[in-house]
């Protein structure tokens, strides 16, 4: 089993939900940490244990946006059998992930609905018909 200390592999201050309003977001933290930490648990068909205490706190758009684009990428399916969440500190954010982003970026999912970019990321994964892929699958709008 794999761990991952979003205070000991991140940061100890997280931000918002894109890199284009905030330092430390849930997007950044997503495209340079999260994906790359779950795409070597789903390898190795093993539990990615994500622990969410010890940070000065989040806003919800973080933990939304680094979890749900973790679901968009990798199906609701493979998240649910190869993450688990701790939150000793703050179970309800738990809760909130598991309950609401979960289903609402597989229902994005489905519907095709592409999270959105605000910066430039290096190459990221996607499952894409059981295999995984690794491409910049989104470009931040155009200003």
């Amino acid at each position: 089993m794999k761990t991952l200390s979003i205070y000991e592999k991140y940061s100890e201050f997280t931000g918002l939900r894109h890199c284009d309003i905030s330092d430390n977001s849930g997007e950044d933290f997503y495209h340079k940490i999260l994906n790359q930490e779950f795409k070597a648990a789903f390898e190795a068909k093993e539990e990615l244990t994500v622990i969410l205490d010890k940070v000065d706190g989040y806003a919800s758009s973080f933990l939304d946006e680094a979890f749900g684009n973790l679901v968009y990428d990798f199906t609701l399916e493979n998240v649910k059998k190869y993450i688990i969440i701790i939150s000793s500190q703050e179970p309800h954010w738990k809760e909130m992930i598991e309950t609401k982003t979960y289903i609402q970026w597989e229902s994005r999912r489905k519907n095709n609905q592409a999270p959105k970019v605000t910066e430039e990321h290096g190459a990221w994964y996607r499952l894409i018909d059981n295999v995984l892929k690794q491409e910049i699958w989104e470009r931040p709008a155009a200003v």
